[in-house]
């Protein structure tokens, strides 16, 4: 439980943001530099909170990686509908190809801590 409430805080604190900046619930309707806001705080904050719970010495869970997935959906859908429209989306891709590598460093962390066991 501790872990699912460290995770949340980033999203919560993102649609903040969302709600605040940009007066919509919806990112997937945002123009180009607002979702890449949106979505910087919300990559940057949910990385951290893994890297923090990593330091704490807690193991990852599934649900850490349903938060992963969930991200790495919500930008995936983006570049899609930024492609569709004929829209620049090299910052995007930028993104989500950095997010992609520390999902395998992070799949790789966890088949060494279960080795250890």
């Amino acid at each position: 439980m501790k872990k699912l409430f460290v995770h949340f805080i980033p999203v919560v604190i993102s649609f903040i943001w969302l709600i605040t900046e940009c007066q919509t619930f919806n990112p997937i309707t945002l123009k180009g530099p607002d979702f890449l806001k949106f979505y910087m705080i919300l990559v940057l904050g949910f990385y951290l909170s893994v890297f923090i719970v990593k330091l704490l010495g807690e193991k990852f869970t599934q649900t850490t990686f349903y938060f992963l997935m969930g991200i790495g959906a919500l930008g995936i859908i983006k570049l899609i509908w930024g492609i569709m429209l004929g829209k620049p989306v090299g910052f995007l891709t930028m993104i989500l190809i950095a997010e992609l590598i520390i999902a395998f460093l992070l799949m790789g962390w966890t088949s060494n801590d279960q080795r250890k066991q």
